[in-house]
């Protein structure tokens, strides 16, 4: 039954890869091809959604979700496997009989001219496999009381850090500190700074 429904799921992101006009399929898949090159720090769906949807194609968030995860996880593979523009096209028949020609064309074509550098950056990417942090937000505030203290007055930071994971996909975590905490975090990160500036 699982390969029943994970079948059912591959040929389902195939008819919707299929359903895209092949400049937008183009489109898609370099945005992708271009974050698997270290070119951006991920592949923003919404942002794949928004010029679908200015193109004139009527698809739902998850539909989009789905194309990016599949070609995310096909070039990612193909990547890894070393694999030639005719084997990928050869592996995504084997995997469903639902391909359009124009489509297997157009991803042919893609992996011809950005395999290589696909897999030099996996092979660079394997090496360094930890978050890169994108952005860092902080704002300063005040703890006045809680539910086990009736008066705190101290204050506090709070950070938002966005994260891309090795996955690609862009998470957020937030924590609090004592100013003391984040002053010392504040120390750490110029002397970093120091010595990046170094290598």
């Amino acid at each position: 039954m699982p390969a029943a429904e994970e079948s059912h799921g591959i040929n389902r992101a195939v008819d919707k890869i299929c359903s895209l006009p092949p400049y937008l399929l183009t489109e898609t898949s370099q945005h992708i091809l271009t974050y698997l090159q270290g070119q951006t720090s991920g592949v923003d769906s919404a942002e794949i959604a928004l010029r679908l949807q200015r193109a004139g194609v009527t698809i739902d968030h998850e539909a989009v979700q789905g194309i990016t995860r599949f070609l995310l996880l096909t070039f990612r593979s193909a990547g890894k496997n070393n694999f030639s523009a005719d084997e990928l096209v050869s592996k995504l028949e084997e995997g469903s009989n639902k391909w359009s020609k124009a489509s297997l064309q157009t991803l042919h074509t893609l992996w011809s001219e950005h395999g290589a550098s696909v897999r030099a950056q996996q092979e660079v990417q394997s090496m360094l496999s930890i978050g890169q942090l994108v952005d860092m937000q902080w704002k300063l505030g005040m703890a006045v009381s809680s539910d086990t203290c009736r008066s705190l007055n101290s204050p506090y930071v709070s950070l938002l850090l966005k994260i891309v994971e090795p996955s690609g996909q862009i998470c957020q975590r937030a924590f609090e500190m004592t100013i003391p905490q984040f002053q010392n975090f504040h120390k750490q990160f110029k002397e970093m700074a120091a010595i990046m500036e170094t290598v």
